[in-house]
């Protein structure tokens, strides 16, 4: 199934990125470019650098300046993850352009890469809980409790990946079709923003 195929890319990019554990490490990339296994390690890498941007952030004794450099990359990020989204959506566009719709196809309230996109957080989720539940340095509360959550992120985990092969199966045989709307972000475009047009002009 894709999603189980989605996912061991995820886990193991995540657990790529904390062998080192720092957000200005190098970018690898162990998949052919352009292929899907690609797009898919370099979105769940960039996820991963965001997680621990905005564990960074949060540091209540953060330089204002750090801080304000800190949200930059966290938009720039921003803006990386969602092209990377409609790149993944792309990818399913040109796979099912042949599908003969049927007439009572329906579409759904997402695409498929954007329900990928929230696996690809989700697996954030489940690695970082995961480490809490077993953390050494914590009280048996502590862990009992995240272990709960784990075991419900967990089953969350099962609900999404079925929702999105569902999905796919469904759009293969016809059953519904992609409409894909790009995100037409406005906060990075120096026409859309009103603070960037003034300072441009």
């Amino acid at each position: 199934m894709f999603s189980d195929f989605a996912f061991r890319i995820f886990e193991a990019s995540i657990d790529k990125y904390h062998e080192e554990d720092r957000v200005d490490q190098p970018r690898p990339n162990p998949y052919e470019p352009g292929s899907i296994e690609y797009l898919l390690y370099l979105k769940n890498w960039i996820d991963t650098v965001q997680w621990h941007f905005e564990d960074l952030i949060r540091d209540p004794g953060i330089d204002p300046e750090a801080a304000l450099e800190l949200k930059r990359k966290i938009d720039a990020s921003n803006q990386e993850r969602t092209d990377l989204v409609e790149y993944i959506d792309s990818y399913f566009l040109k796979k099912y352009q042949s599908v003969e719709v049927s007439e009572t196809a329906t579409i759904n309230t997402e695409s498929p890469a954007w329900a990928i996109d929230r696996l690809s957080i989700l697996a954030l989720k489940i690695y970082h809980m995961r480490e809490e539940a077993g953390r050494p340095d914590a009280g048996q509360e502590h862990r009992e409790a995240c272990k709960k959550k784990l075991d419900i992120l967990l089953e969350q985990r099962a609900d999404l990946s079925t929702a999105i092969d569902q999905l796919l199966a469904d759009i293969e045989a016809g059953r519904k079709y992609m409409k894909v709307y790009k995100q037409m972000k406005m906060y990075n475009d120096e026409e859309l923003n009103p603070v960037l047009r003034e300072r441009k002009q």
